[in-house]
């Protein structure tokens, strides 16, 4: 999932200096032009497989974790599924905020959703690098179960913006994609959208 306002991210902190190590905006856009490098755009097949289950959390996916939260900062996304590089495994990465640190969710299941649904706008790092947008339906809250970076079982309750992002990146493991679940004519204009960029 790709964050609606980046900017912010591209501003140096209120009475920092550039030079303290921070890097500089134009760092920043060059990392975010190669993390995207690395993300899977539509119609790549890769994004309308299901991925399947991980088996046992090694070092191997632990390190692919870690690849995966790197690559969704850089892109300056908030969310990423493991079939957005390609991999078809069942690995999500998020972060619902700037104060959050990221968070691993291994073979996640939705297990409860509530009644009461909300319409946002949301983009994809998938779809144009983040640049198209679509309003889509949500759960206002969830509870999805699944396993940490550890392997250690996690049952999380959450609402609102955190539970769009985790229901966006689900969504990727069962090669589901926003314009999927937009109304007929904002899957119209998106579908457009998406054959005129690719042009």
């Amino acid at each position: 999932m790709s964050e609606q306002q980046a900017e912010h991210l591209e501003q140096p902190v209120e009475g920092e200096a550039e030079d303290e190590g921070r890097p500089t905006p134009e760092e920043r856009r060059a990392w975010r032009v190669a993390a995207l490098r690395l993300v899977r755009q539509y119609p790549d097949p890769a994004l309308r497989n299901a991925a399947t289950a991980v088996a046992e959390v090694d070092d191997e996916v632990q390190q692919l974790a870690e690849r995966m939260v790197d690559v969704m900062e850089r892109a300056h996304g908030v969310g990423l599924a493991a079939p957005q590089l390609g991999i078809l495994r069942r690995i999500l990465v998020y972060r619902a905020s700037d104060e959050d640190e990221p968070k691993v969710l291994i073979n996640p299941e939705l297990e409860e959703r509530s009644d009461e649904t909300e319409v946002g706008t949301e983009g994809c790092l998938s779809l144009l690098g983040g640049e198209l947008q679509v309003p889509v339906a949500r759960h206002l809250r969830v509870r999805v179960s699944g396993r940490d970076v550890s392997g250690d079982a996690v049952d999380l309750d959450v609402e609102g913006f955190e539970a769009r992002v985790i229901q966006h990146e689900i969504d990727h493991l069962d090669g589901i994609l926003i314009f999927d679940r937009a109304e007929d004519q904002e899957r119209r204009e998106a579908l457009r959208e998406l054959r005129l960029r690719a042009g």
